[in-house]
C-alpha cells in the first residue's frame, strides 16, 4: 500500500500517458498527492496541446510543464543547432535537453517519492529495465494493469476524447513531427509525404551537421539520399515513444 507520498506522472500528450495518469489517480489518489508534468516541445503537432487540455478536465488535476531553463523556446532546433548534434549512438540530445534536464530541474524544485510513465503491457521488459537500470520506484501501472496500448486508444476513446491529430496522420505516435531518433527509411518517406517542409529542414540541418539519420540498405544515409520510394521498418512497430527516459537501438 502505498499512503500520504507524492507520485509524479508524466505526460506525453499520448494515449498511454494519458491513461497511465488516469489509472494512477483512480489507484492511489485517494492517499496521496498526484501531479501530472508535461514536457511541452515545439516540433510537436498542434493539437497536442489541444488533447492535453480535454485529458487535463478528464484527470481533473492540472497538468504543469517542466522546462529546462536553458532552453525556454521548448525547441528541438535550438538544441541540435546550439549542440551541433543531432542523432547518434549515445541517443539524441533533444531527449536529453527537453525531457530528461526538465525533468531533472523538476524533481529539484519539486521531491517526489514515486513516478508513473506510460509503459503498456507490451513493454513489460522495458519496465522492469528501467527500474534495474534509471529508477526503482516507478510504478508501472498500465503493466501492472495489464492495459495494452491498443486498450488505451480505447479508453481516450470511450471517455469521449479526441485522440492527438498525430495519430491520424499516419503517425504511430504522438512524438515530435520528423522525430530524428527514428531511423526507418518507411517513416521518413511519410514525413516528406505528409510534411515537407519539415522533411526538408531535417534533412539541411543534418547535411550541415553530418547527421545520418535515416537506415538504407543495410548503412545509414543523409535524408536527401533517401530515394522516394524506400521502404524500410512497418510504421507500427516502431519502438520511438518519446518519453523522458526514451532510447532506441542506434543501428
Amino acid at each position: 500500500m502505498i499512503k500520504n507520498k507524492t507520485i509524479a506522472v508524466w505526460f506525453s500528450c499520448g494515449a498511454a500517458s494519458a491513461v497511465a495518469a488516469k489509472k494512477t489517480i483512480e489507484l492511489y489518489g485517494k492517499d496521496n498527492t498526484i501531479r501530472i508534468i508535461n514536457n511541452p516541445i515545439k516540433e510537436e503537432h498542434e493539437d497536442n496541446q489541444r488533447f492535453l487540455i480535454d485529458v487535463e478536465k478528464w484527470l481533473g488535476l492540472p497538468v504543469e510543464h517542466a522546462i529546462n531553463n536553458k532552453y525556454p523556446d521548448c525547441s528541438c532546433q535550438t538544441v541540435w543547432e546550439k549542440r551541433r548534434y543531432m542523432a547518434g549512438p549515445m541517443g539524441a540530445p533533444c531527449t536529453v535537453a527537453l525531457k530528461k534536464e526538465a525533468r531533472l530541474q523538476w524533481e529539484q524544485r519539486n521531491p517526489c517519492d514515486y513516478l508513473v510513465l506510460g509503459f503498456t503491457a507490451e513493454e513489460q521488459v522495458r519496465a522492469d529495465r528501467f527500474r534495474k537500470g534509471e529508477r526503482d520506484n516507478l510504478i508501472a501501472v498500465l503493466v501492472d494493469e495489464k492495459i495494452t496500448k491498443e486498450e488505451c486508444y480505447k479508453i481516450i476513446k470511450k471517455a469521449g476524447i479526441k485522440l492527438p491529430e498525430i495519430y491520424f496522420l499516419g503517425y504511430p505516435n504522438a512524438n515530435c513531427i520528423g522525430c530524428v531518433k527514428a531511423s526507418s527509411a518507411t517513416y521518413w518517406n511519410h514525413v516528406r509525404k505528409v510534411h515537407p517542409a519539415v522533411f526538408k529542414e531535417r534533412a539541411d540541418l543534418s547535411r550541415e551537421l553530418g547527421a545520418h539519420l535515416v537506415y538504407y540498405k543495410g548503412k545509414r544515409i543523409f535524408l536527401d539520399e533517401l530515394p522516394l520510394k524506400a521502404k524500410g521498418r512497418s510504421m507500427k512497430t516502431m519502438q520511438v515513444e518519446c518519453g523522458i527516459f526514451c532510447t532506441e537501438e542506434w543501428k
